[in-house]
């Protein structure tokens, strides 16, 4: 099969350095592999979007040399494929609706392990809608961390799939498009290796395929704390690519100083010598 790989950030702002890490990251390792490269924008939180921002990271993009093998998958636009997962999941009784709060989950430590919702139900307001979660291992082997195990139910437990809202939860979105783009190998960044053993459980349960894992390192502050936009990280600047871009490569540790006039070129003559295994194995590391 084919090797399709994809990058998929969440429109919450501009482009920042730990986003272009896993966009590069991604990319060198679908060109090393003679295969596609895809953008999937993960527009399913309105509450959380800042307008404007999944077009001014498609227009970033572009200016350092990474360009989409294939239009731009809106997960906006996806809603009847979560719908049709959700009841089947709803038909074989694998969820169930839950009206607790945080403090109804305190003594168990934030967690739900019960198979079902240990509050009353409410007409306040509708239910979230949890996974039934068994008491299992999940083992990967992640091709840049290594082995990975999760005792799902310990870690996770009964985890949200579609929220108060209505809005569908990351972890279900995630794997229904990760199929149906038929996603062979999901690089990106450590911060989401936690979230691997829940998508492999739900893959599992949905009966879709489970892609090849490749957790690059998180690029991180001086107090070790992930680059964000949340936490105010300064976007990339698209109109002087080549500094952050030789800066991310240094920071996967490859080599970021062939001559080259521009992104693309700088990213030819890097794809040519890409080796994954060259890839730096720390999971975090500070940025500079």
């Amino acid at each position: 099969m084919t090797y399709r790989g994809r990058f998929a950030p969440s429109p919450t702002g501009p482009l920042h350095f730990g986003s272009l890490v896993a966009a590069v990251g991604s990319w060198l390792c679908a060109r090393q592999a003679g295969g596609q490269w895809l953008v999937r924008m993960e527009d399913i939180d309105p509450p959380r979007e800042v307008p404007g921002s999944a077009r001014d990271i498609l227009a970033t993009l572009p200016a350092f040399g990474l360009v989409a093998d294939g239009p731009v998958l809106f997960q906006s636009t996806r809603r009847a494929a979560y719908d049709a997962a959700f009841e089947q999941l709803r038909a074989a009784g694998e969820v169930f609706p839950c009206w607790c709060s945080r403090s109804d989950l305190a003594a168990t430590g934030g967690l739900h392990r019960d198979g079902h919702c240990i509050a009353p139900p409410t007409d306040d307001r509708p239910p979230a809608w949890r996974l039934r979660v068994p008491d299992a291992e999940i083992a990967f082997d992640d091709a840049l961390q290594g082995p990975q195990r999760q005792n799902l139910r310990e870690v996770a437990g009964d985890f949200v799939i579609r929220r108060v809202e209505g809005y569908y939860a990351y972890q279900l979105a995630c794997v229904v498009d990760d199929a149906f783009q038929d996603i062979t190998e999901v690089a990106r960044g450590a911060d989401l290796l936690d979230s691997t053993p829940r998508q492999i459980h739900l893959q599992r349960v949905l009966g879709l395929p489970t892609p090849t894992y490749l957790h690059l390192p998180l690029a991180c502050d001086a107090e070790g704390r992930k680059l964000s936009k949340s936490a105010g990280a300064g976007a990339v600047d698209p109109a002087d690519p080549m500094p952050a871009l030789r800066r991310a490569l240094a920071f996967l540790g490859l080599p970021h100083d062939p001559p080259a006039a521009t992104p693309a070129e700088l990213l030819s003559a890097t794809s040519r010598c890409f080796n994954r295994n060259d890839l730096a194995r720390r999971s975090s590391h500070p940025d500079g």
